[in-house]
């Protein structure tokens, strides 16, 4: 499926999984994350994105102070 707005989501991904092909491509993305019960890098700050914990609890948990 071809993206029209790659190089705009892109320039505001945050996900440093180097081999990720769904990089940029949120709706892949989303329904990639969203079948692991999970959330894309782009909700989670820089420093906790880097963790890789992209869970739904972590989620709760960073909005929830």
């Amino acid at each position: 499926m071809e993206c029209h707005n790659l190089n705009k989501n892109l320039s505001v991904c945050n996900c440093t999984y180097e081999p990720c092909s769904r990089k940029g491509k949120c709706c892949e993305c989303l329904q990639y994350h969203k079948a692991l019960n999970e959330l894309p890098a782009c909700l989670f700050p820089d420093d906790v994105e880097r963790t890789y914990d992209r869970s739904i609890a972590k989620f709760i948990e960073l909005n929830s102070r």
